[in-house]
């Protein structure tokens, strides 16, 4: 049962959705990833990853090398952007994280963020939460049980519900766009 992680062209196994933190970390074992990389990972185009990093929503590469951070911002993005517009999008990102170019007022590592929804998405993979309530346990779950502490759970959770309500609705999206290409 191999799928992709959310946001990105990387196959992953939702019965071992603990593999993507290193399948991820080993991305970034030479010090980061080039342009190139970035968007062979994303299947964005370069020039919409240079965008995003003029306008502000992502922090600039250093040294022409995308962080692990940097990378999971891009992605977090790129999950999201076929479901919501890009400013609310950055007003989300901003409610946890503050100025998306400046990762020193973060309240939780983009990276650490972007892997509560990967988790989220494997128990999704397996059963659909039931309704918007489940859905808020599930994340507030996660905020609250994850390895490190995340010095703000409420505010976390409330983000990341919003980000799996997203994503779900990007899964009906899909389906929608599916049923009626079936249809012609």
């Amino acid at each position: 049962m191999a799928k992709t992680l959310p946001g990105t062209t990387i196959a992953v196994d939702w019965n071992r959705p603990e593999e993507a933190e290193t399948l991820l970390n080993s991305l970034f074992l030479a010090g980061g990833l080039m342009l190139s990389q970035v968007a062979s990972l994303t299947g964005l185009e370069p020039y919409v990853i240079q965008n995003w990093v003029r306008r502000g929503f992502v922090a600039p590469p250093e040294r022409k090398r995308y962080s692990r951070r940097q990378f999971s911002r891009i992605v977090l993005i790129n999950m999201l952007k076929d479901s919501m517009q890009l400013d609310k999008i950055c007003a989300l990102l901003s409610y946890v994280n503050g100025e998306l170019d400046d990762e020193s007022d973060d309240l939780i590592d983009d990276f650490q963020l972007y892997l509560y929804i990967v988790r989220l998405a494997a128990l999704v993979e397996h059963q659909p939460p039931s309704g918007p309530d489940e859905a808020a346990r599930w994340c507030q779950t996660a905020a609250e049980s994850y390895r490190e502490s995340v010095p703000a759970p409420g505010p976390v959770a409330r983000c990341l519900h919003v980000i799996l309500t997203a994503y779900l609705a990007g899964r009906l999206k899909q389906e929608a766009e599916a049923l009626l290409a079936a249809l012609a």
